[in-house]
C-alpha cells in the first residue's frame, strides 16, 4: 500500500523532563511502539506516527495510508493546544499532546509527590518524564489481557500478530508493515479463538474471543468508551449511552470485572492507561513488595493477598500521592526495575532491555477465622490460571515486569 502522503519532521518544544519517550515507550503501557534506527513508530488512530527526542524537542513524522481505515470522525482539538495544522484532516500535534497526556504539567506533578513522599523524592530524579499514556480503551484492554503471566517481549509479539492478522495496514517501514489494532468486531468470527491459539496466545485466546464478543455484540455501541473519566475523554467521537450520573472510577472498574480474563489488577490498568482514571493504582506483586519494603505495609510477608488487601494498597498510595496516585506508582515501578537501574548508567545502545511483566496477584484464603471475611471476599475475584502447556515455556526463564 502507497502512501498517501509522509509528512516532514515537525517538532514540539518538549524537555525530557515533561517526557522521556525512551523510557516511557517501553516501561509496559504500551505494546507496538518499535524502535528502528533511533525512530519510535507506531499506528495510532489510523496514522503512522515516528518519534525522535532530543533534550529540547519531542519529533514526528507521520505517514497516512492510501484509503481511510476508520469512518471514526476526527475529535474536537482543546483549546490548549492553539494554533496547529489542522489542512487536510492533519490533527496529529493534537493526537501526539493528548497520548502523551501533555496537558499535565509533570515537573509540578513530581515536586508535589516528592513533597509528599520521602521515597518518591529519593528515586525519582533518575527517572523523570515518566507519563501515563491516554490509549485506546478497546486496546488497551486486550493488551492487557494478553499480558496475564506473560514477558514483555511475547505480549508485544501477540499484539504485533493481533494486528498483523486482524488489523488494516497502514504503511511499511522499509519491508516492515504496520498495522492498526483490530476493532472488537473483528475478532469475533468463530475460528478466532482456534486461530489465536495456533498463534501461541494459549489460554489467553479464550479471553480475547469472549471479549469481543461481549463488547461488541452484548453490551450496547459505546459502552466501554462510557467507563472513561469524563474529566479525560478519548481521542475518538464515539457516542456513548446516556447515563444518568456521571460514571466513578470505582463503578468503571467493577464493570470491567464482567469481561473475560479481566482481573482487580488488569482492570486497574485498563482504567490508568485506558480510560483516563488518573487515581487507579494496579497493584500486582511487584507493586505488593514495594509497599512492604518502602511503606511498611503489612504486618506479614507474603507474595498473595485478598481482594480487601488489594484495594488497601491502592487507597495507601492514593492517600499519600493523591488524584493522580498511578502515575506516582508507575515511576516507583519503574525506578524499581533492575534493567532501567543499569541501563541508566550504561549506553543505551548497548544494553539488552529486558523489561518485567507485572502478574495478577493470586488469591490467598486463610483458615484462621479472624480472616473469615477477607477470605469471604477473595472468593468474588477474578484469577487469571495459566495452561501448563502454555506456561512452561514463558515463564521459568522470564524476569517478570508490568502487566
Amino acid at each position: 500500500m502507497s502512501p498517501l502522503r509522509v509528512s516532514e519532521w515537525r517538532k514540539l518544544p518538549l524537555s525530557l523532563t515533561e517526557l522521556c519517550i525512551d523510557t516511557t515507550l517501553r516501561c509496559g503501557q504500551s505494546f507496538r511502539w518499535q524502535k528502528i534506527n533511533d525512530e519510535w513508530n507506531c499506528v495510532l488512530h489510523g496514522r503512522l506516527l515516528s518519534l525522535k527526542q532530543d533534550e529540547s524537542f519531542l519529533h514526528y513524522k507521520v505517514t497516512w495510508p492510501k484509503t481511510k481505515t476508520s469512518p471514526r470522525k476526527l475529535a474536537p482539538l482543546p483549546k490548549e493546544i492553539g494554533a496547529i495544522d489542522t489542512q487536510q484532516g492533519d490533527d496529529t500535534e493534537a493526537l501526539l499532546r493528548h497520548y502523551f497526556s501533555l496537558k499535565h504539567d509533570l515537573a509540578a506533578l513530581y515536586d508535589q509527590w516528592s513533597g509528599s513522599d520521602a521515597n518518591f523524592k529519593k528515586k525519582a530524579p533518575k527517572f523523570t518524564g515518566i507519563r501515563i499514556l491516554t490509549q485506546d480503551a478497546w486496546e488497551t484492554l486486550i493488551s492487557f489481557i494478553c499480558s496475564s503471566n506473560n514477558h514483555i517481549s511475547r505480549i508485544s509479539g501477540m499484539v504485533n500478530k493481533l494486528c498483523l492478522h486482524y488489523g488494516p495496514l497502514i504503511g511499511h517501514i522499509g519491508d516492515e508493515p504496520f498495522h492498526d489494532f483490530p476493532s472488537p468486531q473483528a475478532l469475533t468470527g468463530k475460528k478466532v479463538e482456534a486461530h489465536l491459539r495456533e498463534l501461541g496466545f494459549g489460554y489467553r485466546a479464550k479471553y480475547i474471543a469472549e471479549t469481543a464478543m461481549i463488547v461488541s455484540t452484548q453490551k450496547p455501541e459505546g459502552w466501554l468508551e462510557s467507563l472513561t473519566n469524563p474529566e479525560n475523554p478519548g481521542w475518538a467521537a464515539v457516542a456513548t449511552p446516556v447515563q444518568g450520573e456521571p460514571i466513578t472510577y470505582k463503578q468503571a472498574h467493577e464493570e470491567l470485572l464482567f469481561l473475560s480474563g479481566v482481573g482487580p489488577k488488569v482492570a486497574d490498568c485498563v482504567c490508568l492507561m485506558g480510560l483516563g482514571w488518573s487515581e487507579a493504582v494496579p497493584v500486582d506483586t511487584h507493586v505488593w513488595q514495594i509497599a512492604q519494603r518502602d511503606y511498611h505495609f503489612g504486618k506479614t510477608k507474603t507474595k498473595t493477598f485478598s481482594k480487601l488487601m488489594y484495594h488497601s494498597v491502592g487507597d495507601h498510595f492514593r492517600q499519600i500521592w493523591g488524584p493522580q496516585a498511578g502515575w506516582a506508582q508507575s515511576v516507583l515501578f519503574t525506578a524499581n526495575l533492575k534493567s532501567f537501574s543499569e541501563q541508566a548508567a550504561a549506553n543505551p545502545k548497548s544494553v539488552d532491555i529486558t523489561v518485567d511483566v507485572k502478574q495478577e496477584i493470586k488469591n490467598e484464603s486463610s483458615p484462621n477465622p479472624r480472616k473469615r471475611r477477607a477470605a469471604a471476599i477473595v472468593t468474588q475475584i477474578k484469577v487469571e490460571h495459566d495452561e501448563p502447556s502454555d506456561m512452561q515455556k514463558s515463564t521459568r526463564k522470564k524476569r517478570k515486569t508490568r502487566s
